[in-house]
């Protein structure tokens, strides 16, 4: 009599559950625009939202960016001018998405089916792909350095395309042969994941390497649903979830180099559909509790957190979850990249727990943004021309200071002055 081996992983009773109510994020008008999007972004400090709007474009940032400033501090009011605006699309822009380790590069793609990657300190274009999609762009995805990007398009073709030398270096078309959207997304392995559709309409998935893209590596047909599947994977567990649009559930498997190589581990359900889907970073989770993920589910009317936990007994730091993940510091500068340049992302550990950086303002100059890179090594002493920048700095901030208080002593005697007429009509009308 056989016996059914199970297979061994430290993944396989990582189990979800939703946060508490008073956790959630209620009153929230989320967009009911029909694009196959996750409507949601967040980072260790921020979640924000698409919302409803009359001419769309609005978006909600909660405390816990098109580019717009959002402060450390909780926002007191709307934010309505951005820092920087990035014109060069002839149509509505569905798909942003920050390169992995370039400072301040960011790709856009829209439907006037051109993706573009920006400076975005300079507010200049770097490159533009505009005749490499012939249809709609449904999905686009850096690899792990940001080399390379995948891409599905309406044209049911999935692309591998170095945006640096503006060429398709592999491609395969109908990897999912329905008609319905495909997403594709690079693994730490330099894989293809994909979800798409039968001819018959079944929600599936693929694994391909994009070196030999004859066939699949692994493809699995799941069930039969209108709903878009969208990917959100993590390198550091080779876990991806599965969120699909209008589903009430979470799929998520394992990806090894064993066959099946797409291994199922569990489905985390609730009651109501879910509108989209934000993704934390790994560097926002609570290591304590042995979180290895965490997603925003927005419902009609809010936001929910959904908590994914490896079940450990030891109140200890994991290693064996937490390896060393990306960090928000770059590793390249725009300019190092558009020459060529590849390095992959700056590690950070999170044995003691995520600090994140002080904040770090956009500035839009011509030579480039935020704040010079830091050195290396020991800390060098201020230089001249740096001492008189600041000093320029702070005589610039003085003046405006003076300058506000005449303004502010100015309006106090034009209140006086109309007090004090108002008193005399009031007299005379006695």
């Amino acid at each position: 009599m056989s016996r059914r081996v199970v297979r061994q992983s430290k993944f396989r009773h990582v189990f979800g559950q939703a946060a508490k109510a008073d956790q959630a994020y209620e009153d929230i008008r989320v967009s009911k625009v029909t694009w196959d999007s996750s409507f949601c972004a967040v980072n260790p400090k921020f979640l924000a939202i698409i919302v409803e709007a009359g001419g769309g474009g609005a978006f909600i940032v909660l405390p816990l960016a098109k580019v717009w400033q959002i402060p450390d501090y909780t926002p007191v009011r709307n934010i309505t001018e951005p820092i920087i605006t990035l014109e060069g699309h002839s149509k509505r822009v569905g798909i942003l998405s920050w390169h992995p380790t370039a400072r301040n590069v960011l790709l856009s793609a829209g439907g006037d089916n051109v993706i573009i990657i920006w400076n975005v300190g300079t507010g200049e274009v770097l490159l533009s792909l505009d005749d490499m999609h012939p249809d709609v762009i449904h999905s686009v995805c850096w690899n792990s350095n940001g080399s390379l990007l995948a891409t599905t398009c309406k044209d049911k073709t999935l692309r591998i395309i170095d945006p640096r030398k503006g060429q398709v270096v592999a491609e395969r078309f109908a990897a999912h042969e329905g008609m319905r959207p495909m997403r594709a997304v690079f693994t730490r392995q330099g894989h293809i994941f994909t979800t798409g559709f039968t001819r018959m309409s079944q929600r599936e998935l693929g694994l391909w390497d994009p070196n030999n893209f004859e066939e699949p590596v692994a493809l699995q047909e799941m069930d039969t649903s209108n709903g878009v599947l969208l990917p959100f994977y993590d390198p550091d567990s080779s876990i991806v979830y599965l969120c699909g649009k209008g589903d009430s559930s979470i799929r998520y498997f394992e990806i090894t180099d064993e066959p099946p190589f797409v291994h199922y581990l569990n489905t985390f359900s609730s009651k109501e559909p879910q509108r989209g889907m934000g993704f934390m970073p790994k560097r926002g989770l609570d290591v304590s509790k042995c979180e290895i993920a965490r997603f925003y589910k927005l419902h009609e009317r809010k936001c929910e957190p959904i908590i994914m936990t490896v079940p450990r007994k030891s109140d200890l730091f994991q290693d064996d979850l937490y390896p060393d993940t990306p960090g928000p510091e770059p590793a390249l500068e725009a300019d190092e990249w558009l020459s060529g340049q590849d390095a992959e992302p700056v590690l950070i550990s999170l044995r003691d727990g995520y600090v994140p950086p002080k904040h770090r303002e956009l500035r839009v100059t011509k030579r480039n943004i935020l704040d010079a890179r830091p050195p290396s090594g020991p800390r060098r002493s201020q230089s001249a021309s740096d001492a008189s920048l600041s000093q320029h700095t702070l005589e610039t901030l003085l003046e405006e200071v003076k300058a506000l208080r005449e303004r502010v002593q100015a309006q106090e005697q034009r209140i006086m002055a109309l007090e004090n007429m108002l008193c005399e009509l009031v007299d005379g009308t006695d």
